[in-house]
């Protein structure tokens, strides 16, 4: 029998190599099997949170963000300890959900021991949120694992940061492999949530691309001076409701943030503003596409990683 070329051998290497990395991907199924409950029992938690305070549901889906922006989608933003991405910048006294998050794993350990991974929980957290809030729905895919690491200078040097302009925002998400569309549509996000006086305070006394009225009552909120935690809703319409305003209120001047504006400024991003302005349903469904993206980005799967027992801590 004749030898197989070199050539051929590469090629069927590399198409084994390109068949194994593909079977390590994410999956709907991931647990319908080793934890068929695990869904609902995260649903009936993350409803609960949000029916006690409906800020918790801006606040679990900026954790899955504020993960999945730092070398992807690994829990590495739940874990305690010296110099972790918990107290970078964008991070400190700002992240909160931590709770319910252990709350989740909790339950979630004792129905299925050792199974079900931070970072998945994370993910499905994120949609359940945006759900209880009268937001979209998806498939959230499942298989992560999660990360033994977490280092603050990365969360500093990845999370785009509210004082961002345009072109520093679309090179954030850019680096991430994120559209100009994408990043429109998860800046959707700030729909819901609130955000501390520290970081709008620069807008509300120093820039012209603001409603009067608007930036009177923010001054009222937040002193020049003091009061750095007094909170804001990023959506001054309808700040508990998962809708379509936030576009709105940009096309009206009226961000909270200086990087919420930029998205509608006289720039390459004011046409989809104006098409999610007037089109909920293509939003929603941009919305949707988007998460499930990022919710893709750079997942430890395989033997990569572990499953932690406790979020806060390696095993």
């Amino acid at each position: 029998m004749a030898s197989i070329p070199t050539t051929t051998k590469l090629v069927f290497l590399l198409f084994s190599l390109v068949v194994g990395m593909a079977s390590a991907q994410l999956s709907s199924t991931f647990y319908d099997t080793s934890c068929p409950k695990v869904l609902s029992t995260i649903k009936s938690a993350v409803v609960s949170a949000v029916k006690t305070e409906a800020r918790m549901g801006a606040s679990l889906l900026r954790l899955h963000f504020h993960d999945c922006f730092v070398n992807g989608c690994d829990a590495s933003v739940l874990l305690d300890g010296t110099g972790v991405e918990k107290t970078a910048t964008p991070n400190t006294g700002s992240l909160r959900g931590f709770d319910v998050i252990d709350t989740i794993k909790t339950q979630v350990e004792t129905a299925c021991p050792g199974v079900v991974s931070c970072a998945d929980i994370l993910a499905v957290v994120a949609r359940d949120s945006v759900v209880a809030l009268g937001g979209p729905s998806w498939t959230v895919q499942l298989g992560r694992r999660d990360s033994t690491t977490s280092v603050a200078s990365d969360a500093n040097s990845n999370i785009p940061a509210p004082t961002l302009d345009l072109s520093g925002l679309l090179t954030s998400f850019s680096n991430k492999g994120l559209t100009a569309n994408e990043m429109v549509a998860l800046s959707g996000a700030h729909t819901i949530g609130q955000a501390r006086c520290t970081t709008f305070r620069a807008r509300a006394y120093n820039e012209t691309n603001i409603d009067a009225t608007y930036k009177t009552s923010l001054q009222s909120q937040c002193p020049s001076t003091g009061g750095d935690n007094n909170l804001s809703p990023l959506d001054v319409t309808s700040p508990t409701t998962f809708d379509n305003a936030y576009f709105t209120n940009l096309k009206n001047n009226k961000g909270l943030l200086h990087s919420d504006q930029q998205l509608f400024n006289g720039g390459s991003t004011d046409a989809q503003v104006n098409t999610y302005s007037a089109n909920s349903p293509t939003f929603r469904t941009d919305f949707a596409n988007a998460m499930i993206k990022m919710g893709n980005l750079s997942p430890l799967t395989g033997t990569s990683g572990q499953i932690r027992k406790n979020c806060r801590a390696v095993n």
